[in-house]
Order: structure tokens, then C-alpha cells, then sequence
């Protein structure tokens, strides 16, 4: 397992992408560090389902990526990591004139401000180690916009920025940093938004997925948490070690349009 002995922090894991890609890391042999700003018993027990299952070590952190302290305190408690995975986001959806600029304040800081503090902290371990991967989960949004999104789109171009920056910053160190840019996902999240569709279209469930959700998907299909999952652990394996400073789209062909 070509990851064993690795220390992966993946924020925003206790469910869909992140988890996913929390488990992904830890069939490739990481030890992995779960977090999300919840501390309940069945967050812990994800992490300890993870490690009976594939023998790696696993742990919850409760840390609010809202929070500069937070998240690097985050870090810090996890001892450093060698694959830090920022994933931590959430999304609302109106008009400029209209979108809160409370809810303006919340996205940049969990989808962007967020992946500045727990990369500070981390890269420090990392320039110790001399390896390190940083992976930012952005979005096809990180490369292209669509109405109504304007504090989500401006974080994930923002991601995607600082994800040169930082590659540029740790250029022969042993250290890369890239961004995944995922389109539509299939994750319980979206997997609740389906039904709400099919009601306000009058469409069954396969017509709303193709014609609605997917409609800017040119493969007309989802991606999946566990494709999601193999990025990243291609990224950190050695056929990575020179890809840094770049995004990988996994978009059903969103972004080739």
C-alpha cells in the first residue's frame, strides 16, 4: 500500500466527497484524520469504522473551518499531516442583489479562508518530511460560473488560485498542491435534491437527473465519491510527483464546453 506511514487531514469528511475520499486514503494505507464542526458519537464512529475495516489508524477532529483558530488548531492537533485534503464547503444560491452578505462571509470562509490556515500550518510538517501533498477540492465552478453563485464561484476561483500559489511556493521541495474540480457529485446531499426536483419540473427521476441536474454534463451522468476518491490518491502517489500547480476536472465534460 503505497501510501502506508502517510498522515492525510481531510476537512469537511463526515460524509459525501470528503468521506469518501477519507476512505480512499485509507484503503491506499494513510492514516487518516475525519473532521467536520460536529462532535457527535457517530462522527467518531466513522472514523472507527474506517480503521477496523482497513487497519489504519483513524480519528475524528472537531474543528468549525468557519474559524481561523479553528483550523489550525485542527493541524496542530492532528500533529502535522503529510496529505491535507481541504474539502470543507458549503453553498447558497440568489441573486447578487439579493444574497445575504452574511451568507457571503460564511462560503469565503469555509470554501476558501479555511484552505489558507490549515495550508499554513501544514506545510511546516510537510518541509520537515520533505513530501507533502496538499489537494484542494474545488469545482467545475473553480473554472467556469453560472448565475445566482456568486460567493460559491468566487471561492472555488479562489481555491484554484491559491493552489498555483502554493505549488509555486514549495517547487522542489518534495511538496505538490493541486485542485480537483468535480462537477455534479452524487452524494446524499444532492441525492435529497432529486425528489424536491421531480416535483417542481413534473419529471420522473431519471428525466430530472438527465435534463435538469446534468443538463450542463455533457456524460449525462454523475461523478462518484469514489472516482472522487482515486484522484486524490493518484495525486499523492509517486505518478504525481510532478503534477503541481494544475486542476484535474472530473466533469463529465463540463468544462470542455
Amino acid at each position: 500500500m503505497e501510501l502506508k506511514g502517510k498522515l492525510a487531514v481531510i476537512t469537511g469528511s463526515n460524509s459525501g466527497i470528503g468521506l469518501g475520499v477519507a476512505e480512499a486514503l485509507a484503503r491506499a494505507g494513510a492514516d487518516v484524520v475525519l473532521n467536520s464542526f460536529t462532535d457527535r458519537a457517530e462522527d467518531h464512529d466513522l472514523a472507527r469504522k474506517i480503521a477496523s475495516e482497513t487497519g489504519v489508524m483513524a480519528r475524528y477532529i472537531a474543528a468549525d473551518m468557519s474559524k481561523g483558530d479553528d483550523c489550525r488548531a485542527l493541524i496542530e492537533k492532528a500533529g502535522g499531516c503529510d496529505i491535507l485534503v481541504n474539502n470543507a464547503g458549503i453553498q447558497y444560491v440568489a441573486p447578487i442583489q439579493d444574497f445575504p452578505p452574511e451568507k457571503w462571509d460564511s462560503i469565503l470562509a469555509i470554501n476558501l479562508t479555511s484552505a489558507f490556515h490549515t495550508t499554513a500550518v501544514a506545510l511546516a510538517h510537510m518541509r520537515k518530511q520533505g513530501w507533502g501533498r496538499v489537494v484542494n477540492i474545488a469545482s467545475a465552478h473553480g473554472l467556469t460560473a453560472s448565475p445566482f453563485k456568486s460567493a460559491y464561484i468566487a471561492a472555488k476561483h479562489g481555491i484554484v488560485g491559491l493552489s498555483k500559489t502554493v505549488a509555486l511556493e514549495t517547487a522542489g521541495e518534495g511538496i505538490t498542491c493541486n485542485a480537483i474540480c468535480p462537477g455534479y457529485v452524487l452524494t446524499p446531499l444532492v441525492e435529497a435534491q432529486i425528489p424536491e426536483q421531480m416535483k417542481a419540473h413534473t419529471m420522473d427521476r431519471e428525466t430530472v437527473i438527465r435534463e435538469v441536474m446534468l443538463d450542463r454534463q455533457p456524460s449525462r451522468q454523475f461523478a462518484t465519491v469514489e472516482q472522487i476518491g482515486g484522484t486524490v490518491v493518484y495525486l499523492c502517489s509517486a505518478a504525481a510527483d510532478q503534477v503541481t500547480g494544475t486542476t484535474i476536472s472530473v466533469d463529465g465534460g463540463w468544462t470542455a464546453l
